[in-house]
């Protein structure tokens, strides 16, 4: 009889686990089905940052799918912790694909948007409209005039890589920078400084933001930058002590991209660090390891930097 009762209680076991297997996979299931579509971003309640929700795009023309976008930017998702960034007190006037570059003018209203609401809001919609392979940049104007800061300056074109990632913390972490790096010419042999204009998140260190932004490369905006490092560096860490910044890259790093030396892809990343009042040395690691061709550390060098013949502001000389 135990044996029985035993043999009984494993039954109703298997059936519970069974049970439980199926839910997990239908709860599986339906979040693929959820994420299966086309990503349109939101405001958190808090305003603290934004999120995807996925929604089907069924337009077949660019135009037709830039509308489509619109629409739900403007809709007030189902999850009431989430705002449309339409629907936050502003309004369209037109928006415009022209070539790979869309314009949305809004009203004047905009402008009655909070520094961070206003800083989520063009993050939440570019990050959304430039999904599409046919864009490439979005403008934002006001009333016919280009849309300034709170600064007073332009803010011009943006695409995604405007908006650099917010951990989840405060959006008040969030910080507009103009930084110097040092991008390669074209023959290799000497660099060029060109400015940078982002918001970043301070939740991460200026230097860290620096090489990451080095990585990636030129903008593209300028013709006559370019790429001194690998773009499969992986960075391992980024410190600053005592005015020396500890940089500690993977072996990528070693491996050079066109004609530039790898002397040269260690001095962008001195020169740009060292435009940085907090940092005066560079001591550049592999793995953890200085390699054994790298000196200890590096000063800035002044006698490979050059300017381009023709300046303009891109990034700007």
């Amino acid at each position: 009889m135990k044996s029985l009762r035993l043999g009984k209680k494993l039954n109703i076991l298997t059936v519970l686990l069974l049970v439980m297997a199926l839910a997990f996979s239908v709860l599986g299931c339906s979040k693929e089905a959820v994420e299966d579509g086309t990503p349109i971003y939101y405001v958190n309640i808090g305003e603290t940052g934004i999120e995807a929700h996925y929604f089907e795009i069924t337009g077949e023309t660019n135009d037709e799918i830039i509308n489509e976008m619109i629409n739900y930017l403007g809709r007030t998702p189902e999850k009431l912790e989430y705002k449309a960034p339409l629907s936050m007190g502003i309004s369209i006037n037109y928006v415009k694909l022209d070539a790979n570059r869309v314009t949305i003018d809004f009203a004047q209203s905009y402008y009655s948007l909070s520094t961070t609401s206003e800083v989520l809001v063009r993050a939440a919609i570019v990050k959304t409209i430039v999904q599409i392979s046919a864009v490439r940049y979005v403008v934002f104007t006001v009333e016919g005039e280009p849309l300034v800061d709170v600064k007073g300056q332009t803010v011009g074109w943006m695409n995604a890589d405007t908006f650099i990632y917010n951990d989840g913390n405060a959006i008040n972490t969030y910080d507009e920078v103009v930084v110097k790096l040092y991008f390669a010419n074209e023959a290799g042999d000497m660099l060029i400084g060109a400015y940078r204009d982002k918001f970043y998140s301070t939740n991460i260190p200026l230097e860290l933001f620096i090489v990451e932004e080095l990585i990636a490369g030129p903008s593209g905006k300028v013709v006559g930058l370019y790429p001194t490092i690998n773009p499969e560096t992986n960075i391992l860490s980024v410190s600053t002590s005592d005015g020396v910044c500890y940089v500690n890259l993977d072996s990528a790093f070693l491996t050079t991209v066109g004609n530039v030396p790898i002397e040269n892809s260690v001095y962008s990343i001195v020169n740009s660090l060292t435009e940085l009042s907090t940092v005066k040395k560079v001591q550049i690691l592999v793995n953890g390891e200085i390699p054994t061709t790298f000196t200890s550390s590096y000063e800035r060098n002044t006698e490979i930097m050059t300017v381009l013949e023709s300046t303009v502001d891109e990034e700007s000389n």
